[in-house]
């Protein structure tokens, strides 16, 4: 048996298609979704990420405003630009890209922002909204899984799904999401976690296993049971001397030992990834709906 490629990538342009296809139908009724980003700092994988976005976004037709800031800008000045993109009537969405160069101020920066603009997912009203099963705009990252997996016709509903993290971004959204009674949801959730004694008694259990731990292959072959469906979140950089860089991308899982085992899994790169930008071009489009009263498509 070899697994089924779970191609994040091709879903993703699917959904991205359907996205644009949104956008030009807002556009006709004079409004265009906006997403605005605050870079701050240097940081060359910031950098890389704002850039694939603001490319994603030209793509499907949002506009998207870049607000530049020096490493060396205080949280006063922070916080003003964050209010002025809160006060902006064609910013629908809005990104601050992690991390700040000071990092202590991220959970009062990510705080201020306007709820009904926090494309992330990440105010504690839309976490709470989403703890409660209520409307919201859910995390990027666990929110692309869940397409993913309804898409590839692998439905969680009955299952059991263990999630191997419990980030605040991935690991504890993507359990209460899997447990929620809906079309997406319904699973029966394990979490597991580094205080965890043996994940894999947990892991062979499962008939999905989600691994989010964001450590090089830590899960292996025989921590799966024949036919599992596996879901990798992890990006990790793996030295290769073959590779002009220097290094490949690996996953938290050991993919090519998996193939052979598994039902179905998400390689890496090209899984989970093209996912996370597609819901943010999503969560993008929901909130100019929203401010905007006008229906979900």
């Amino acid at each position: 048996m070899t697994a089924k490629r779970l191609d994040g990538k091709q879903i993703a342009a699917e959904m991205r298609l359907e996205i644009k296809t949104d956008v030009e139908r807002l556009s006709a009724e004079g409004v265009r979704p906006g997403l605005g980003v605050l870079l701050v700092g240097d940081d060359p994988a910031s950098r890389s990420y704002v850039t694939a976005k603001e490319k994603a976004c030209a793509e499907a037709g949002i506009l998207s405003r870049e607000i530049k800031l020096p490493a060396s800008a205080t949280k006063a000045e922070i916080l003003a630009e964050v209010r002025a993109l809160n006060e902006a009537g064609d910013i629908h969405g809005i990104l601050v890209q992690l991390p700040l160069p000071d990092s202590s101020i991220e959970e009062e920066v990510l705080n201020t922002i306007l709820p009904e603009k926090d494309v992330d997912g990440f105010h504690p009203v839309n976490v709470g909204r989403m703890m409660l099963g209520l409307p919201a705009y859910l995390p990027c990252t666990p929110h692309g899984i869940l397409h993913i997996l309804k898409r590839s016709g692998c439905s969680v509903s009955g299952k059991h799904v263990v999630v191997v993290g419990r980030s605040n971004i991935v690991g504890r959204p993507m359990a209460n999401l899997l447990s929620q009674k809906n079309d997406l949801g319904n699973a029966t959730v394990t979490v597991c976690h580094t205080g965890t004694p043996d994940i894999g008694r947990f892991t062979r259990q499962a008939d999905v296993v989600i691994a989010a731990a964001g450590r090089p292959k830590v899960i292996t072959a025989d921590m799966i049971k024949e036919g599992a469906v596996v879901v990798d979140v992890g990006v990790n950089r793996e030295e290769d001397s073959s590779k002009a860089s220097g290094f490949r991308l690996v996953g938290d899982c050991d993919y090519d030992a998996m193939l052979e085992k598994a039902g179905a899994i998400t390689p890496v790169p090209g899984g989970v990834g093209p996912m996370t930008i597609t819901m943010l071009l999503f969560n993008t489009v929901a909130c100019a709906r929203r401010l905007n009263n006008l229906p979900a498509s």
